[in-house]
């Protein structure tokens, strides 16, 4: 692959990694005109990796090299560089505000990165690093909701933003594993920002909308009105939760209770058909059984209402709830399941609809689904940066370098 991130010049492909705690995920794209035609997509299980945070890099670095290996076969290209995800519990986000005085009495690109600055001058614990300053608007003197002050007239002008922080450790041992695996870190994606670069719409994102990413150890959330962030979480469960209540109830092993929650899991009991059977393999080599569907679905159903009901908390507490008019997109593999958009709708009280990739070409029956909503997202996160702001790359020495000179890229990204 050849100079991703490096010079203006467009790349010929661009790649994405996402970190996921049950797989890792590499999708290869080139940039076309109309959008990113993918060439490559590599997956492999992960057991490096816990709640979204990497506990084992030798495991982590096996896991990857092989979902590299098979996404590079797939292509014809080699990787070199790539996006990578991050997620887990330990992120934060929160929003601040900046003040500034406007020399010259005209906004200009220096006034508007003063008052970034400005707003992202907070106090931060030197164990956590900023991930992302997302602008969300500007106000000049007193005309609110400017989104490009950048030639207005004014004394005084105000940025509030969105800032996203994580612990240092966790960004550093991302990037150690891909650089252990041969690969160069163009730059560190907040995993449910990608997702949400994949699955929303522009018109979403104005109308106020809440991105729900269900991976395997966490559920990730993002909520967007006037087209900019205005909360980010993250909840400590996922669907390994609902696999391990599968094989605890059903006294099968991990690997066939994700088979059976995949192929037959339901989040609904009132949706099932009457006096549907599944066989279930039992653990020891002893003779499968068959058991009532309904019997599984009253083991995933308690899990997946409480993991909404988490996420409905989540949203509740942030405060903009009200701003939701476009209700709630549901991705990540586990929301692929039979009944949670409906259970959703019950749980959050608002419109549901499945979110996946979409305006893809190449191998679109492949990744348009939303088990590769955050690979593909990250792809297009790349992909917008390619086109704005010239990015360094990461090696574990340059992870403060990078975040400032993204910080400083900020306005030519987003708008």
């Amino acid at each position: 692959m050849s100079g991703f991130l490096k010079a203006p010049r467009q790349a010929e492909t661009v790649v994405g990694i996402d970190f996921g705690t049950t797989k890792i995920c590499v999708v290869i794209a080139k940039p076309r005109p109309d959008g990113l035609e993918i060439v490559g997509v590599g997956k492999h299980p992960s057991h490096g990796i816990r709640k979204g945070v990497v506990v084992n890099i030798p495991a982590t670095v096996d896991a990857l090299k092989k979902a590299i290996e098979i996404a590079e076969l797939m292509s014809g290209c080699s990787v070199r560089q790539a996006v990578c995800g991050i997620a887990g519990s330990h992120i934060k986000g929160f929003n601040s505000t900046g003040v500034v005085a406007i020399k010259n009495k005209e906004v200009t690109a220096l006034d508007v990165e003063r008052a970034i600055d400005a707003a992202r001058a907070v106090a931060i614990p030197l164990d956590r690093e900023v991930l992302h300053v997302i602008p969300q608007e500007f106000t000049v003197d007193d005309q609110e909701g400017v989104h490009d002050p950048i030639g207005m007239n004014g004394v005084r002008l105000e940025s509030k933003v969105h800032i996203v922080t994580g612990a240092v450790s966790s960004a550093q041992n991302i990037i150690k594993c891909a650089n252990l695996a041969g690969i160069q870190v163009s730059d560190i994606v907040l995993e449910p920002l990608a997702a949400a670069e994949a699955c929303l719409t522009a018109d979403e994102k104005e109308l106020g909308v809440a991105l729900v990413d269900i991976g395997g150890g966490t559920t990730d959330v993002a909520l967007y009105s006037k087209g900019s962030v205005v909360h980010t979480g993250v909840i400590s469960m996922g669907g390994s939760h609902i696999t391990n209540d599968v094989a605890v109830g059903l006294r099968c092993s991990i690997q066939d209770a994700e088979q059976i929650k995949i192929s037959s899991g339901c989040a609904m009991s009132s949706l099932l058909p009457v006096d549907e059977t599944i066989e279930v393999p039992l653990v020891g080599g002893r003779k499968s059984r068959e058991i009532s569907r309904g019997v599984l679905t009253k083991i995933i159903e308690p899990r997946v209402e409480e993991i909404l009901s988490l996420v409905s908390q989540e949203i509740a507490n942030s405060g903009y709830k009200h701003l939701l008019s476009s209700g709630v997109v549901l991705t990540g593999g586990p929301s692929l399941m039979e009944g949670i958009t409906e259970l959703a709708e019950f749980t959050f009280e608002l419109p549901v609809r499945r979110g996946a990739p979409n305006h893809l070409s190449g191998l679109v029956d492949v990744v348009s689904s939303p088990l590769y909503s955050t690979a593909v997202g990250l792809l297009m996160y790349g992909m917008k940066n390619q086109s704005g702001v010239q990015m360094k790359t990461h090696d574990i020495g340059a992870v403060y370098e990078k975040m400032l000179t993204r910080m400083k890229g900020w306005l030519g990204e987003v708008f």
